[in-house]
């Protein structure tokens, strides 16, 4: 039995020693790789953009450029039972409304751009009657300067021709027309703003303070969409995400009123005596009364 027992072990250990050779006859060295060089990427429609890898933030902002703004409500003209036209004076020296010349990216140069680039239109009126051609803008927005200059060579005198960029720190105020109006049909006092002014102020001979007067008035319904896309920098959180067009649609601004609809077309400061010594003020405090005739308009329409 253990003669049977041997010879079965060993016909088993040469098949299977007789299995690896045939396995190992077939097997045939693989060639030799050489390394690859290195190939171009390529660009598909899953690729991330070159702007969304090298960016100045943690995440890139979408949530103010791909923002829209709700259009206004319609309203018919039935249903405008009182209106009221008022002009604002917005002083950006003002600390609530120094977000209007951030260094970073002023309202100025903002409007400048879109003028620019054709986005919106700028008016020479306030009526917005008389819209301003590329050249007429670029003569505002640019100054030409002529400085004579003497050459010791040919001791001669030239003139040289200097084109100056409007500095936007120049712009310290803005001047806003809105109407406000009682809309029958909701019950509620509304307002509108139609139009934003950038006002120049220019040093005359002769008077005892500057001439200001507005280089351009912009739209406001024009401008509104673009502006909810431009971001308001701020003090507090720099991921807020307020545009220019939450800012003005709520009002987040301080503002003076310097002339309401009337019918000689006066000016508040045009029923003082500019030669009082208590001009600025009188002015002033009627500005005030004007907001607190407008607020108690509005609080004697309900009955409590």
């Amino acid at each position: 039995m253990n003669n049977k027992l041997i010879k079965t072990g060993l016909a088993s250990f040469l098949c299977l020693g007789g299995m690896m050779a045939v396995q190992a006859q077939g097997v045939t060295n693989p060639a030799p790789t050489t390394p690859s060089t290195p190939t171009t990427p390529q660009i598909t429609e899953s690729s991330v953009p070159s702007e969304d890898i090298y960016i100045d933030d943690i995440v890139p902002r979408r949530m103010i450029t791909e923002s829209v703004v709700l259009p206004y409500e319609p309203i018919r003209e039935a249903d405008i039972a009182w209106e009221k036209r008022f002009w604002r004076i917005v002083d950006t020296r003002e600390k609530i409304n120094l977000a209007w010349r951030a260094e970073e990216m002023p309202f100025f140069n903002i409007l400048k751009d879109l003028i620019s680039n054709g986005d919106i239109t700028a008016f020479d009126d306030e009526k917005f009657k008389t819209p301003l051609g590329a050249s007429e803008v670029e003569g505002k927005l640019f100054k030409i300067d002529t400085i004579p200059s003497f050459d010791y060579d040919t001791y001669q005198e030239k003139i040289e021709v200097v084109k100056n960029t409007l500095d936007w720190r120049n712009i310290k105020k803005f001047r806003i027309k809105e109407i406000w109006f009682f809309d029958e049909q909701a019950s509620v006092l509304k307002n509108r703003i139609l139009g934003i002014a950038p006002i120049m102020e220019e040093v005359v001979e002769g008077l005892d303070r500057p001439l200001e007067y507005p280089l351009f008035w912009i739209y406001y319904p024009e401008a509104r969409e673009l502006l909810a896309k431009k971001r308001v920098m701020s003090d507090d959180n720099d991921m807020a995400p307020m545009s220019w067009s939450d800012l003005i649609d709520n009002r987040f601004f301080s503002s003076v009123i310097y002339k309401r609809s009337n019918i000689l077309d006066y000016r508040v400061e045009d029923y003082f005596d500019p030669k009082s010594d208590t001009a600025n003020m009188d002015v002033l405090l009627q500005s005030e009364k004007i907001k607190e005739e407008l607020f108690n308009f509005e609080h004697d329409l309900w009955e409590y």
